[in-house]
């Protein structure tokens, strides 16, 4: 039970690693108010109502574009090494010494220790059974 528990610890803190350095981008694409193509990766397709450009150099009447593009970029994180150097002294002694004390409070006893081992019994002044008269047949 103890090393299944830790393959699914180690195989999930590997998929917190892999998500936390991965970066990715999420381009949209609308025509007016109204989102038309989403696509992670890649560019968006269109919506096949850009507009082109005249084909006459003379002409300056231009049109607003209906479409827009929005593009949402998730960044990465750059740095995952944290070097025990940078720990001050008491963080240091602080780790080690948790460390250490969690270790040991696992570890099982030398043996059966009782206290009450070097005791002798009371002495019983009077048989309880024959006080109750309870006899055993």
């Amino acid at each position: 039970m103890k090393q299944v528990f830790h393959k699914i610890m180690s195989l999930l803190m590997a998929f917190v690693v892999l998500f936390s350095t991965m970066s990715f981008t999420i381009d949209m694409h609308y025509c007016g108010d109204t989102l038309v193509d989403t696509a992670i990766f890649k560019k968006a397709k269109g919506c096949g109502m850009e507009m082109q450009n005249p084909s006459t150099k003379g002409c300056s009447i231009t049109k607003k574009n209906c479409c827009s593009d929005k593009q949402i970029v998730i960044d990465s994180q750059d740095e995952l090494k944290l070097s025990f150097d940078t720990f001050s002294f008491e963080q240091q002694q602080f780790v080690t010494s948790f460390i250490y004390s969690y270790i040991n409070l696992f570890e099982g006893a030398e043996g059966n220790t009782t206290s009450f081992s070097e005791y002798p019994p009371p002495l019983i002044a009077r048989s309880i059974y024959k006080l109750d008269e309870t006899y055993l047949i």
